[in-house]
């Protein structure tokens, strides 16, 4: 039984329990007050005392009588996802992609800008400039903008600095310093291939699935591995780096200091590079080339499927998760991808491992990132919470 000696532990104990509360709220919302008591263990009274600090806190709101079981009708409640904002940002090497979300992750609104350039100070600027724009479209809340979240294409480690980024070509940028200077509010950084990771768990095709891999196809591939529902970061929390897997024992040299990585062969990058002596030079060109029967593009296309199979197959012979997800921009070309990514796979993957394998496309598409950066500064902010 738990001792309680000092108003230190009354403390502690309350805080614990509100977010205990609280996590209740959020996943199971609309409940009433006898509910939170039975699925937590806490008594009614604790509850409805906790509630109403919650409610004080604008955190949760009253929504009306449910259905009674024979007494009066209990009264229901639900978070207040309209308590604040965050603003989600993905940083790819030709973009700035932002949203602006209520705390439930929905969004409010989005920008989008196309970098010409990828000069660091420039593209900085570009994204003091989008991140303004989002903050100025956020609606009055008690608690403003909560936070930002960022992903970013390369290595970052636990103080949100970006050590290194070949297909940016930038050296060591402290990004999660900068940014909290500049907007103070707290950020969090991390590569945008984890980031699309969680967006894809948290809103998209990934929900409820215990073990998944996201395949990022953007310029370059990076992989958000999430392992018994957490996402999966190595021992120095750089873990993901699969587009740099080598596919080519002798292959062409990669700006990471490898040779024959697999992003060289399967990227959008990739794709233009061949597609160029083909007249085009945009993913959307060879889209719409696709669309309007063009079969040397589809054909294209179908090469790089057989890539990206070869390095999934990969993927899946060590990790055997129950779902692979291919998202970013090339994911627009699911309709000219996926055969060949599934036939590439069925050939090169052991059977056990192919047997419940899914393979499935971003239901996000090219905003598992943007959506995914958004969550972790949700995420900083429940857990804040939780614990103040």
């Amino acid at each position: 039984m738990l001792k309680v000696t000092t108003t230190g532990d009354l403390t502690l104990i309350k805080r614990i329990n509100t977010a205990i509360v609280l996590e209740a709220v959020l996943k199971n919302a609309p409940l009433s007050r006898a509910q939170i008591s039975e699925l937590t263990g806490l008594n009614k009274a604790t509850v409805s005392s906790l509630v109403q600090d919650l409610i004080d806190n604008h955190l949760v709101l009253e929504i009306g009588p449910g259905q009674s079981s024979g007494g009066r009708k209990p009264v229901m409640l639900l978070f207040n996802g309209k308590a604040g904002h965050a603003v989600g940002i993905d940083l790819g090497v030709n973009y700035i992609r932002g949203v602006l979300t209520d705390l439930e992750g929905n969004v409010i609104s989005e920008t989008q800008l196309t970098l010409k350039k990828q000069q660091q100070e420039f593209t900085l600027e570009q994204l003091n400039q989008c991140i303004e724009r989002l903050i100025a479209d956020a609606p009055p809340s008690p608690y403003g903008i909560v936070g930002i979240g960022a992903g970013v294409p390369g290595i970052v480690d636990d103080k949100g600095t970006m050590l290194f980024a070949p297909n940016l070509k930038w050296g060591k940028v402290e990004l999660q310093r900068l940014l909290e200077e500049r907007f103070g509010v707290s950020v969090t950084i991390d590569n945008e291939a984890n980031a699309g990771a969680q967006g894809e768990q948290k809103y998209g095709a990934g929900r409820g699935v215990a073990n998944q891999i996201y395949v990022s196809v953007g310029i370059g591939i990076g992989t958000g591995i999430i392992l018994n529902k957490e996402l999966y970061k190595g021992a120095s929390g750089f873990s993901g780096e699969l587009g740099h897997l080598s596919i080519e024992f002798n292959g062409k040299p990669c700006s990471c200091g490898n040779e024959g990585c697999w992003e060289l062969y399967a990227s959008e990058n990739a794709l233009l590079e061949r597609a160029e002596k083909l007249g085009f030079d945009s993913l959307d060109e060879l889209l719409q080339a696709a669309e309007d029967g063009n079969e040397e593009v589809r054909a294209l296309f179908r090469s790089i499927g057989e890539y990206l199979g070869a390095g999934i197959s990969s993927i899946v012979n060590i990790f055997n998760p129950e779902v692979v997800i291919i998202g970013n921009r090339m994911s627009r070309a699911k309709a000219w991808l996926a055969e060949s990514i599934e036939a590439s796979v069925a050939r090169r993957t052991l059977p056990y491992h192919r047997e419940r394998l899914k393979l499935l496309f971003a239901e996000l598409q090219d905003q598992s990132a943007v959506r995914g950066a958004a969550y972790y500064a949700i995420n900083h902010f429940f857990n804040k919470m939780k614990s103040s």
